[in-house]
């Protein structure tokens, strides 16, 4: 029974029947554990060792001996790395990886997926077994249902201090078949190199271009505090005083220090000295609402004195048109 016991504390309580048999129980035992609720099942042929609700581990460590040789994967496997907090919800599906050439049924709280980087990638060693945190990481990203939720998983995983962009961008070299490599690999170049090119190119493309907007000036050079030499991402209207806007393209993933925080409100304040106006834009604002962004931008060049007009783009939704030209008006 000693081998029973150390097999539940490991397993935070859970166990199979195979494992049972194994370790010298017979089936008439194991049955009997059963019918007097020692042992309670939680899938086919996984037991519980007490009757009250069960842990989030519980869960997990149940749902990959359920399709065992198995491990956690996606928000699953990050969940585990980082336990539990502000991030994580413990309801929904336990997410399970298994090796490509299984096929295994799950039961029912269990989402499965088949990958051919399975041995590669999990950590069998840990408890409960789980994919690679990096590995864990890129394939949401990888999965994820726009670019705007791609990102999202990529500054979680840097803001929390567990990774790199660096790191990401290393692994991510060594994997096969991602359906976004090259954008994924733009981004994380970007962020590891402290540029935000991706961001700068999305904005020319979707937000000023098909928009009418006038052409910005790109990296134009400036002088900031104590004479030092820093370079404007977009800059609207020229020398002219009044038409000077300001657009900070902010690429980076996650909450930055105080004092990278603290430069760009230099860069604000020199701006504001000088009679131009900043506004600071990141991914939301040009990957998921360009059209959006776009008319706003139009409405403070108006202001600015910009005589030109919004033109609508082919993604355009009429609101966002339509509130460019009120505000604009």
């Amino acid at each position: 029974m000693d081998e029973i016991a150390e097999l539940l504390e490991r397993q935070d309580g859970v166990i199979t029947r195979s494992q049972a048999l194994a370790a010298g129980l017979t089936p008439t035992v194991v049955a009997r554990l059963v019918r007097r609720r020692t042992w309670v099942q939680v899938h086919p042929g996984v037991y519980v060792n007490h009757t009250g609700p069960l842990t989030w581990r519980q869960r997990a460590w149940a749902a990959v001996l359920a399709c065992w040789p198995a491990a956690l994967d996606g928000r699953s496997a990050l969940r585990a790395h980082e336990g539990p907090g502000y991030r994580w919800s413990d309801d929904g599906p336990i997410e399970v990886v298994v090796d490509e050439t299984r096929r295994v049924a799950p039961p029912p709280g269990i989402r499965l997926r088949r990958s051919r980087r399975y041995h590669d990638a999990v950590q069998a060693h840990l408890n409960p077994p789980r994919l690679r945190y990096d590995d864990a990481v890129i394939d949401l990203a990888d999965r994820a249902g726009d670019e705007l939720a791609a990102i999202a998983v990529l500054a979680d995983a840097c803001g929390g201090r567990r990774t790199t962009a660096a790191r990401l961008r290393g692994r991510l070299d060594r994997l096969k078949r991602l359906r976004r490599r090259a954008w994924l690999e733009a981004v994380l170049d970007d962020v590891a190199d402290g540029t935000c090119s991706v961001l700068e190119h999305r904005y020319l493309a979707r937000v000023e271009r098909p928009h009418g907007l006038p052409r910005g000036l790109r990296q134009v050079a400036a002088t900031g505090r104590a004479g030092r030499p820093m370079f404007r991402d977009v800059v609207y209207g020229g020398s002219r005083p009044r038409w000077r806007q300001i657009v900070e393209l902010d690429g980076r993933l996650f909450h930055s220090s105080a004092r990278a925080r603290d430069r760009d409100l230099e860069r604000d304040l020199d701006a504001a000295l000088a009679g131009d106006h900043t506004v600071r834009l990141g991914y939301g604002q040009v990957f998921e609402r360009p059209c959006e962004t776009a008319a706003r931008i139009a409405a403070l060049l108006r202001l600015r004195g910009w005589r030109g007009e919004l033109r609508p783009c082919p993604h355009c939704p009429p609101a966002a048109h339509r509130g460019g030209s009120d505000q604009a008006g």
